[in-house]
């Protein structure tokens, strides 16, 4: 599964739109996001479909699949709570 490239991105756009919203977030470069200066959020594609991969506890990347609009709605709702999660740190 590689990085999504520049055509997924621009599919992702309005998904991208309301990730960042979230004044948390700082995007290094298109589609990855960073929380406290540590990679937080970012997506790949693969012939199945598209996938983030997110750090549900702050410190392991979850894929969850961000493919239909149900998905990249979940997806929200799962990068919202995990924004919550007070931030360990980096040992």
């Amino acid at each position: 599964m590689k990085h999504a490239g520049q055509q997924t991105l621009r599919e992702l756009a309005p998904l991208l739109s309301k990730i960042r919203a979230h004044a948390a977030l700082v995007e290094r470069t298109p589609g990855s996001f960073y929380w406290k200066s540590r990679g937080h959020l970012h997506f790949h594609e693969d012939p199945s479909g598209t996938y983030a991969d997110l750090k549900l506890d702050g410190d392991v990347f979850t894929r969850v699949r961000a493919t239909t609009a149900r998905e990249q709605a979940r997806l929200l709702t799962l990068l919202a709570k995990s924004l919550r999660q007070p931030r360990r740190n980096p040992s």
